[in-house]
């Protein structure tokens, strides 16, 4: 706690460049550090009925990306002892999602097709073409629907295991009966 917000910002500013010092010398790059958030909040107690000031704190965020993975608890151990007094959590990605969506939908939608003409033969009918595609974003949360989808790995999220997956709802035309 400091006494007024600029004591607080100076003595965060100082953790801060501390602790980007440290970043930087596990070989992270300026580009991939951001500040994310920078927070001003005023403390105060209450006892016996009244209400103290107490200060002033100031904390600032940021998000650092590793592309060393190996080199990850060492960082936070470091940086904690820097001065860093939080991690908020850490969360693994991959590069090429974009590609791997990709060959994900595009399994999505051969596995979808082959369910429907199983359907389709136990039903005695012939699939016509394809009438509706939709795609089903898994990423987004508070999807209810559980379809025809592929995976890009298996198991939980951990360090070089992440999973990219798509889904999709075909309609397909029926063709006789």
């Amino acid at each position: 706690m400091r006494p007024a917000p600029a004591a607080a910002f100076e003595v965060t500013g100082a953790a801060v460049s501390r602790v980007r010092e440290v970043v930087r010398g596990h070989g992270v790059p300026d580009g991939d550090v951001s500040t994310s958030r920078l927070d001003l909040q005023s403390s105060w107690s209450y006892g016996g009925g009244e209400r103290q000031f107490l200060g002033y704190e100031c904390t600032a965020s940021f998000v650092v990306e590793l592309r060393e993975l190996d080199a990850l608890e060492r960082l936070l151990v470091d940086v904690v002892e820097a001065g860093a007094n939080h991690v908020e959590g850490v969360e693994f990605d991959v590069r090429a999602k974009r590609e791997l969506r990709a060959r994900a939908r595009e399994a999505a939608v051969a596995d979808a097709l082959e369910k429907a003409e199983l359907y389709a033969r136990a039903a005695g009918v012939r699939l016509g073409p394809v009438v509706r595609i939709r795609d089903v974003d898994s990423e987004q949360p508070g999807i209810g629907y559980v379809g025809h989808s592929q995976g890009g790995g298996e198991g939980s999220l951990a360090p070089g295991r992440i999973r990219v997956s798509a889904g999709v709802l075909l309609g397909l035309a029926i063709i006789g009966g």
